[in-house]
């Protein structure tokens, strides 16, 4: 997985909703880039987080390793309304990232340089990515999820 200060790898992939394609979002201004599966079970735990990180101020482009159909189904199963990529097989965005487990978050500062990086559920992690995002802490002790999950 990259970390923090490399350079955030290009990227340009199609919308999930308007298939209009994304190419490197950072250039608007820093971002949180969420990769996921819908078929993993950690991505479906956070989803709401990912959500709440979004509707707490933070700007947040998830990137789904799945066609269009199956993401457009996750996010209505998960409420999930953030802006969504879709990026087909063998993933080459993904590996450039270095990812071997999804969900993993990376925040990217408008420079283009990775600020911070979270994989899989960490609370403390995705708490600290988030408030640097902008946002506030989106997971609490007693809220029902793990401190920790592998993706």
């Amino acid at each position: 997985m990259l970390s923090t200060g490399s350079a955030a790898p290009s990227l340009h992939l199609p919308g999930a909703g308007s298939g209009a394609a994304e190419t490197d979002p950072w250039t608007a201004g820093p971002v949180v880039l969420a990769f996921f599966k819908t078929t993993c079970p950690v991505c479906h735990m956070s989803a709401p987080k990912v959500q709440e990180m979004a509707d707490s101020g933070a700007r947040v482009i998830a990137i789904g390793q799945d066609p269009v159909g199956d993401i457009t189904a996750y996010s209505e199963m998960t409420g999930m309304r953030v802006p969504t990529i879709s990026e087909s097989e063998p993933y080459p965005i993904s590996d450039a990232y270095g990812l071997s487990t999804v969900p993993t978050l990376f925040l990217v500062d408008a420079g283009g340089v990775i600020a911070d990086a979270v994989a899989g559920w960490d609370r403390d992690g995705w708490n600290r990515l988030s408030e640097a995002a902008g946002a506030g802490v989106v997971s609490h002790d007693g809220d029902g999820l793990p401190s920790f999950r592998p993706g």
